[in-house]
């Protein structure tokens, strides 16, 4: 985390270090999340690695795959530490993080899931009343906002997890076999669906949709005012609020009526603390107690407040209610409410994919072969779910005991 969440973060490890005087944390930047992962995992190897990693939610597969290196939170928690409430933390956020037994493995922290991010300069000067609530009002609302002399409609960040992996689960469809991959790496991935194809074609033939690029590009397309529609991270709250020079809200994502009669709920992104195994007992109560720390409702309603992070817990997200933080600002409740609208499904629980990092550049390749005209949705769906095959098997293959395999 770098620029005011790494000063966020480090708030918190000082606080905890403050708090008390037996252990101390030290933060330490190893650069983006995958490299932050693959760096874990070659100090694991060489018996050098650090007690806490950060490690981004497609990164789940990996580092549980990654045999004899990690120590699941919950056992951890339970020997050095106190009681381990589950019921405490949101369902949406933890049932990510947890085997198909039920165990968690890792400690939520940055969690967050993407809203529809609006300008309401805009909205008012081409008479939309409130925000849509389904993709046919979505393109209702373009086409009245390029009617009102706005060139864009909408756009998105991140295409692969918004407009695939939670368009799925907002619909509740699968987006692969074996409970999304959480029931065992033999998954394969089944998002050349219909509804989704239907969909995806949809937003390209209407010409109300700007694509902005790989990862959170588009951002500039919504602070610059060209698109009064973005689909965007709940956590991407700090850079709006510092860069928008209008008046903005969010809401909830847009459901397809077509396929649902109401939405299911999203699905996170962000990442979670694996602590790893080789260390001391004093490194692993120190480890604990740190975890404890951050899960407190005071530690994560501060975050969530300055961060747009969802707080991990419902007495965090009571206490944040409490001190009438919704009611100044509405659009810091919008991602809690998508999150916990009605219990996960097991298409809706989150994903749980290997090699997913490179399957998403995979997906972002093939979408712009259909924004760009050069292919069908049905033809670059098709060929993601082919290529995203042939990863899944490689990972099951890397991550399978050889006789299992006979």
């Amino acid at each position: 985390m770098g620029g005011a969440l790494e000063k966020n973060l480090e708030e918190i490890t000082d606080g905890f270090n403050a708090k008390q005087d037996r252990y101390q944390v030290i933060p330490v930047n190893k650069g983006n999340y995958q490299d932050t992962m693959t760096a874990a995992i070659s100090a694991f190897r060489a018996h050098q690695q650090p007690t806490i990693v950060q490690v981004y939610e497609v990164g789940t597969a990996t580092m549980m795959a990654a045999k004899g290196a990690i120590y699941p939170v919950e056992d951890l928690i339970r020997k050095y530490g106190g009681s381990l409430d589950k019921s405490a933390f949101l369902p949406a956020v933890i049932s990510y993080y947890e085997t198909p037994e039920g165990k968690l493995l890792s400690m939520p922290f940055n969690s967050s899931t993407p809203v529809l991010w609006y300008n309401q300069d805009m909205f008012e000067r081409a008479g939309i009343q409130r925000p849509p609530k389904t993709w046919a009002e979505m393109d209702d609302a373009a086409v009245r906002l390029r009617e009102a002399g706005f060139p864009c409609g909408y756009t998105t960040a991140w295409q692969s997890w918004v407009l695939i992996e939670n368009y799925s689960a907002w619909n509740d469809l699968a987006m692969g076999t074996e409970e999304n991959g959480f029931a065992g790496f033999d998954t394969r991935f089944t998002f050349n669906n219909p509804q989704l194809i239907h969909r995806l074609q949809t937003i390209k033939d209407s010409g109300n949709f700007f694509y902005g690029g790989r990862n959170d590009d588009a951002m500039t397309l919504f602070l610059n005012q060209k698109c009064a529609m973005f689909l965007e991270s709940s956590a991407s709250y700090s850079t709006i609020v510092s860069g928008a020079r209008f008046r903005f809200a969010n809401a909830m994502m847009p459901y397809d009526q077509e396929v649902v009669k109401a939405p299911r709920n999203s699905i996170i992104g962000g990442a979670t603390l694996w602590v790893l195994q080789g260390k001391n007992d004093a490194r692993y109560e120190a480890a604990a107690a740190f975890l404890e720390y951050l899960s407190q409702p005071e530690v994560q309603a501060k975050w969530h407040k300055e961060t747009g992070y969802v707080p991990i817990t419902t007495a965090a997200y009571r206490l944040a209610k409490d001190e009438g933080y919704y009611k100044q600002n509405p659009y810091g409740e919008t991602a809690i409410r998508q999150l916990g609208l009605h219990r996960p499904t097991v298409n809706s629980r989150g994903i749980r994919f290997g090699n997913m990092a490179q399957i998403r550049n995979v997906i972002d390749t093939e979408m712009e072969y259909l924004w760009s005209g050069k292919k069908t949705a049905q033809a670059a769906m098709d060929a993601a779910v082919e290529k995203g095959n042939a990863l899944l098997r490689a990972f099951e293959k890397a991550n399978t005991p050889q006789k299992a395999r006979k």
